[in-house]
């Protein structure tokens, strides 16, 4: 038996059930706000949509809040507000999830991949600056892991090249750069509410803003293009009038969702704070170990930690990222790996995209592998994570 199977089925797993690497946290109080909701007189289009908006809106302090049916329906919402049409070029990470890149195909655009910073992983400023062109339309720039990016230095190149800067912050809610919240830092943010995020309404997304303008073409777009606005109307004309302005979608949120939304934000605060908690666990088991190199983050900027990273060091041990992958999850620790970079998929493949585009990415990619990271994890939870990653490395280790 090869040294891999014997680490992946010989003696006894440091866990006897499998520990998955992200979860939601409903309570009673959830469960019974989901139930008053749907007691209500609304349950797709009524008061509580608002009032969640209005609860994202003030934790961000921002002006305005849209929510949407799920963080993607918000991302090809952003880019219809920001007006990017067929052609327009939107530069944006391959690090992510594809959603960040597909929301530029839904409207025509053409997505360029800027590589990113071999610390923090987010994109790189100065890769973006070298992907402007005269075609380039708007920048979505990605908090990969909860960390916020680089946005100094990228909202001074959005300002000296006319682009407009949309922050996918679906991994970021609550966190801060520079003392300021994410969530008006871009000129729209989006936030998710997928169940493994800091908050979920099963499934959900949101963007903020402090732009009017953008605030009113977010909510048209989500609701068919349509308005009943007697201000908006091209025309005067009976109380039952309304109008489809715009090729917009069915992207609403309903107040079921909106009403979970509401449960879990009053837990935000305290779902962080556990989080941070645990990744400072993590940090100070790996830190002294050659062979993982744990997360970098940037001065004077806080993490809200969707994800715990870590990254190999190949060179220390004998073996791959499949293994090791293989290995802890033969201990029932449920690590997973983002993200595959968005041009390698078949289907950006298909489109003319190739490999070695962003080499950094590229080789990072190779060597991350995500551990467990949830608030509702246990002290044993996060204790057999620990164990379990020392032993698997230790096995592999070339010393």
């Amino acid at each position: 038996m090869e040294k891999s199977e014997l680490a992946l089925h010989g003696g006894k797993p440091i866990r006897d059930t499998y520990l998955p690497y992200g979860k939601q946290w409903i309570d009673d109080d959830d469960i019974k706000a989901v139930i008053d909701a749907l007691k209500s007189d609304y349950i797709t289009t009524g008061p509580t949509i608002s009032q969640f908006e209005k609860a994202v809106a003030e934790f961000v302090d921002a002006k305005y809040a849209v929510a949407f049916s799920n963080g993607t329906a918000a991302l090809h919402a952003a880019c219809f507000a920001a007006g990017i049409k067929e052609n327009d070029e939107v530069i944006t990470t391959p690090l992510t999830f594809a959603a960040s890149s597909n929301c530029i195909l839904y409207v025509g655009g053409h997505p360029v991949f800027a590589d990113i910073d071999p610390r923090t992983y987010n994109i790189s400023p100065k890769s973006i600056l070298s992907q402007i062109t005269e075609k380039t339309k708007a920048i979505i720039a990605v908090d990969f892991t909860g960390q916020p990016a680089e946005y100094d230095e990228i909202i001074s190149i959005a300002k000296s090249s006319g682009n407009i800067l949309i922050a996918d912050g679906a991994h970021s809610l609550g966190a801060t750069y520079k003392e300021k919240k994410v969530g008006t830092i871009g000129d729209m943010t989006m936030f998710s509410f997928h169940p493994v995020k800091h908050i979920t309404t099963g499934e959900g997304g949101i963007i903020t803003t402090n732009n009017e303008d953008y605030y009113e073409k977010l909510l048209q777009f989500r609701g068919h293009g349509i308005t009943r606005d007697p201000q908006k109307l091209s025309k005067k004309n009976e109380p039952w009038y309304y109008e489809m302005q715009e090729l917009g979608f069915n992207y609403r949120m309903t107040d079921i969702q909106a009403a979970l939304g509401l449960s879990q934000m009053e837990k935000l605060k305290t779902f962080i704070e556990k989080r941070r908690e645990f990744a400072k666990k993590y940090n100070d088991a790996f830190d002294d170990m050659d062979a993982i190199i744990t997360p970098f983050q940037q001065h004077a900027c806080h993490s809200s930690w969707h994800l715990y990273i870590i990254r190999i060091n190949f060179e220390k041990l004998n073996t791959n990222r499949s293994e090791i992958f293989k290995a802890l999850h033969a201990e029932n620790i449920g690590v997973n790996v983002h993200y595959i970079p968005v041009y390698l998929h078949p289907y950006y493949q298909k489109i003319g995209y190739k490999k070695n585009l962003c080499p950094i990415a590229e080789k990072i990619y190779q060597e991350i592998i995500t551990l467990p990271l949830f608030p509702k994890m246990s002290e044993r939870d996060l204790n057999d994570v620990i164990a379990g990653v020392k032993k698997v490395i230790s096995y592999y280790s070339i010393d």
